[in-house]
């Protein structure tokens, strides 16, 4: 069942810092990433020890697919700050973050007595920093700040109606 909501000017200034704070973050994350030339995923990726370590620490084994997964993990985390900040293809954007935040969430999952090489900034019992931004950007996903106060408010006076139909924005 479809409802039309008026959002108050609160909930949508609240979302669209939201999504604003997420997306610098991405952004920031990746942009510094990608201008680091020795800046690697390596260490990282041999230190999992979530439910699928073996899987990340086998991607280690391979400088191609290590150069590959490097070049994906800078980029998709610029792209997606950068598409949240502008709020354009914003539905795509928070969930493309939230498979990210997933994926390093089954490499490096907050549970009693694990520890990690880079310690944790706080003491966490099954919810981190990288799930309280997952749910943010759940959130994100299902309300539509970008058609109010960002670039696919203007997308969806220029898209193809059967472009819209696929909801990517």
């Amino acid at each position: 069942m479809k409802t039309t909501q008026n959002y108050s000017n609160a909930q949508v200034t609240w979302l669209v810092i939201l999504r604003v704070f997420i997306g610098w973050h991405f952004m920031y994350e990746g942009l510094v990433k990608i201008l680091n030339p020795k800046w690697t995923s390596l260490p990282y990726l041999l230190d999992s020890k979530g439910p699928a370590s073996s899987f990340f620490i086998n991607l280690t084994q391979n400088d191609s697919v290590m150069t590959l997964v490097n070049i994906c993990n800078e980029w998709s985390l610029f792209c997606i700050g950068f598409c949240l900040i502008l709020g354009v293809f914003s539905k795509l954007a928070s969930i493309g973050g939230m498979i990210l935040l997933f994926a390093y969430s089954l490499s490096h999952p907050a549970l009693i007595e694990t520890s990690y090489m880079m310690p944790f900034e706080g003491s966490y019992l099954w919810i981190d920093k990288n799930l309280v931004e997952f749910a943010a950007l759940g959130a994100l996903a299902v309300f539509p700040t970008s058609k109010i106060i960002g670039l696919d408010r203007l997308l969806i006076k220029i898209l193809p109606a059967g472009f819209l139909k696929l909801k990517l924005i």
